[in-house]
């Protein structure tokens, strides 16, 4: 079997584990970033067979270059969506800082009259 059968390129920029929903950048992450290991990987994804996790660890290390391009790319993306939305945050958002905010007021009228 060929490596890249293990995968679906839906663009440049989403390459997905054949057959999931699940993005190579999710694998990899844990495997690069959080230095866990093919078994612990597979904990945290329980759709995924060892095999699958194995195969994207691999297809890493043969393209190394143009893996970690994609994976910074991914994590840019995150970055500026992140940034988007701290200076636009959803309604639900605004609602929830709302609440906590008179929240955090009622609990502070509280304390002051023990």
């Amino acid at each position: 079997m060929d490596i890249n059968d293990y995968f679906d390129r839906l663009a440049p920029d989403d390459i997905r584990i054949r057959g999931t929903r699940i993005g190579i950048e999710s694998i990899l992450y844990e495997y690069i970033y959080r230095e866990q290991t093919a078994k612990e990987i597979l904990k945290n994804f329980p759709s995924l067979t060892l095999e699958k996790v194995y195969a994207t660890i691999l297809y890493y290390l043969q393209n190394k270059q143009a893996v970690e391009s994609y994976i910074t790319g991914w994590l840019e993306h995150g970055r500026r969506m992140r940034e988007e939305q701290d200076m636009k945050p959803p309604p639900v958002v605004l609602h929830l800082r709302e609440l906590k905010a008179q929240r955090h007021t009622v609990n502070g009228q509280f304390q002051g009259h023990a």
